[in-house]
């Protein structure tokens, strides 16, 4: 069940604003194009990784204690923000707060975020995943960047192996160990030792070998980098041309963002009913003509699946 959560995309604007609505200081999101650990390490300082991925629903189930990489590290919930996902549409907020809420030592989280953590800081991860998925706070603002859409199935049904269900996981250095953070999975995923001036480089090698269970056509995956604003450092640096290209980024991502609030169906609704006049007004000809070229077009269609289904029964018999 979905829980009053909407969808949202993996897209660098998106996940920017809706951190910084929740009251993050100076982060933002760039996407990865390269699987390479000297670009990642461009954008240090680098908090993690978002990463998502087509999610094998017909896989069968893992081992409680083997993943597929790395171990399960069932003691480092004492010592980290872990958060079972206990709802659908949630995982993509839940996997940058698994990021953030770890970071805390490098990243001014804000008084909100700051209360939510502190308040869950002795529950289990399964009470986490609840009190997450019950944050009005959260999900407000992470539903204010779902995209709108008039056509909405209340139908609840189970997924099966035939249908395309992607996931949102996070990558990020704590306390020296290299985690990877799955609300699906039981536990945080310890990948070795890992500084964060080292995560750039560490992190590489564990997509990888990740992306290489899937088909070689499977190409559908998204990688996020959570990373310092980078108009900061290009006035640190005194780069104003930087600093331009970044402040035209964000007013395009603003833009984008500003799209999704809105569906056009109504819009687009309008537009058809205006050619429709001013083709009427031209006294019904080109309408006319209009009607029936589109009626020959079906007709032709028909004839030829028809003929198409005749010529498959005729080969069959």
């Amino acid at each position: 069940m979905s829980g009053g959560w909407n969808t949202i995309e993996s897209d660098a604007g998106v996940f920017t604003y809706l951190v910084d609505n929740l009251g993050v200081k100076n982060v933002q999101f760039e996407e990865l194009i390269a699987l390479d650990a000297e670009y990642l390490g461009e954008q240090r300082p680098v908090y993690g990784v978002i990463f998502l991925f087509k999610y094998p629903t017909g896989e069968a189930s893992q081992s409680s204690d083997t993943p597929k990489d790395g171990t399960f590290d069932f003691d480092a919930a004492e010592n980290l923000f872990f958060a079972a996902q206990t709802i659908q549409n949630a995982c993509g907020t839940q996997a940058l707060l698994s990021v953030l809420l770890n970071q805390e030592t490098e990243v001014e989280i804000g008084p909100k975020l700051k209360e939510f953590k502190d308040f869950t800081g002795a529950f289990s991860s399964d009470l986490r995943g609840e009190a997450l998925s019950n944050s009005e706070l959260i999900r407000d603002v992470h539903n204010s960047f779902a995209r709108s859409s008039p056509f909405i199935d209340e139908a609840q049904r189970l997924v099966s192996e035939d249908d395309d269900v992607y996931h949102f996981i996070a990558y990020t250095s704590i306390n020296g160990i290299l985690y990877e953070l799955d609300g699906l999975q039981p536990a945080p995923i310890s990948h070795g030792s890992c500084t964060f001036e080292e995560f750039p480089t560490k992190v590489i090698p564990v997509l990888q070998r990740r992306i290489e269970r899937y088909p070689a056509h499977e190409i559908r995956f998204n990688l996020l980098a959570m990373v310092r604003d980078l108009r900061v450092r290009a006035r640190e640096i005194g780069d104003q041309e930087w600093l331009n290209r970044e402040e035209q980024k964000r007013n395009g991502w603003q833009w984008e963002n500003a799209l999704r609030r809105h569906n056009f169906v109504g819009f687009t609704g309008e537009i058809l009913k205006g050619v429709v006049r001013s083709k009427l007004q031209d006294h019904g000809g080109p309408y006319n003509d209009w009607v029936e070229e589109a009626k020959a077009k079906t007709r032709a269609r028909m004839q030829q699946k028809g003929l198409a289904e005749r010529a498959v029964e005729k080969a069959e018999s």
